[in-house]
């Protein structure tokens, strides 16, 4: 099981060069590269420009010189109410992601499905529109050789201030999704923070869903209230638990933090000293994982 992180908080404040630098010399295998800025930043950011492909395969190069692999992605996405000049906009972007992905060697890409309406009112209608989307991504998968991953997601209750159920944010929903679309080339992502705004028992969320359907994670922490992207064990996930479930199904891809909120406020010069911190809490769990699996196949003898 590779350590991953996402490089998104250090690429935004940094550079490109020195976010999977920190990544490489804190001790982890991967990287995740942040794609978001497609779509969010096109001024700026140097995948937008006419030269995309050369800037992928430099970076890539670099990567490879320095030892670490990308071993997912994330694409870009948006969460307010439809648009369809933003659409078309969106839509474009993703697809240029999912080819630079390819390039940087990414294995998994997550693109979040759409979920442009409030969720309580339109589930079968956004069940429709994602299966057409999804479906229409496949041709994309294979010809960059690159997985999709789905995302659990969650929307906010703005009347009373809390998180709300969203498009797969329960397990249920989750399997109908990847069984009903049945491509190996769309994969689930379990983003473990956004599903504890949604469930009290992530175990049982983990165990429904099962090695066959989760093939990639984001790993943070939240308070139950907050999207917060923090690191485990400085909110409220009892990653114990998420850890045991997780060798219960014997989860066999990769675990990637998505926990770039710990690096806010610290001083760029304690950026690689957090980012060896967040290492060793992931070599901790990772460790953890490995011995409830070997519990487990001790009892089955």
């Amino acid at each position: 099981m590779k350590l991953s992180t996402t490089n998104k908080f250090l690429y935004e404040k940094l550079s490109f060069k020195d976010s999977v630098k920190i990544i490489r010399d804190a001790g982890f295998d991967a990287y995740e590269m942040s794609l978001g800025c497609i779509y969010s930043d096109f001024e700026n950011c140097a995948f937008c420009k006419d030269n995309y492909i050369e800037t992928a395969k430099e970076y890539r190069e670099y990567a490879d010189e320095l030892g670490i692999e990308c071993n997912q992605a994330h694409a870009p996405h948006e969460w307010r109410l439809f648009d369809e000049e933003r659409e078309k906009k969106l839509d474009k972007a993703v697809l240029r992601s999912i080819e630079i992905a390819s390039i940087l060697g990414a294995e998994i890409i997550v693109v979040h499905p759409k979920q442009y309406f409030v969720y309580p009112e339109h589930p079968q209608e956004l069940f429709e529109i994602n299966m057409k989307y999804y479906r229409e991504l496949i041709p994309y998968a294979e010809k960059y050789n690159i997985k999709i991953a789905i995302e659990n997601m969650w929307q906010a209750n703005n009347a009373a201030h809390t998180p709300t159920d969203s498009v797969c944010s329960r397990a249920w929903e989750f399997c109908k999704y990847l069984d009903t679309i049945n491509s190996k080339w769309i994969v689930g992502c379990l983003d473990i923070g956004h599903l504890s705004l949604m469930s009290a028992n992530i175990p049982e969320f983990i165990k429904t869903m099962g090695k066959d359907r989760i093939k990639a994670l984001h790993i943070h922490d939240t308070d139950f209230i907050s999207d917060s992207h923090t690191l485990p064990f400085s909110e409220n996930i009892d990653y114990l638990e998420v850890a045991k479930a997780l060798a219960e199904i014997e989860y066999d891809g990769d675990f990637t933090f998505e926990a770039y909120n710990f690096f806010k406020g610290k001083p760029k010069e304690l950026y690689p000293a957090t980012a060896k911190y967040m290492c060793e809490v992931g070599r901790f769990l990772i460790d953890e994982i490995k011995n409830f699996e070997k519990q487990n196949n001790g009892k089955n003898r």
